[in-house]
């Protein structure tokens, strides 16, 4: 399994790219903060337009509501009645009280 350079990696591997580049003859020129390539000039903090327009009419929904609502009440369907016909342990005993055998009988 190829494992993932750490962060000590990177960084070095990256000053010895910049050495290489620079024993090469070439030259790093510094740049204000804020400035971009892809538009030459600052960047500036994108606001986003909220209230751009006119006020827009609202549409009431209260009568979708409504049909909503009284499909979930006509939907309801009474619950059936749970019968329990498992078969259930019972414990036989003798004369005397001493446990003898189990049985398994249907509960009605």
């Amino acid at each position: 399994m190829k494992r993932k350079p750490t962060k000590a990696q990177l960084r070095e591997m990256l000053n010895q790219e910049i050495g290489a580049y620079k024993n090469e003859g070439g030259e790093i020129e510094s740049v204000q903060s804020g400035v971009t390539g892809v538009q030459g000039g600052p960047l500036k903090a994108q606001e986003p337009v909220i209230f751009d327009g006119p006020k827009e009419e609202r549409s009431y929904v209260n009568d979708v509501v409504a049909a909503i609502d009284s499909r979930k009440k006509k939907s309801k369907k009474p619950a059936k009645p749970r019968t329990n016909k498992t078969p259930k342990k019972k414990l036989i005993y003798d004369d005397f009280g001493e446990p003898l055998r189990w049985v398994w009988e249907d509960e009605e």
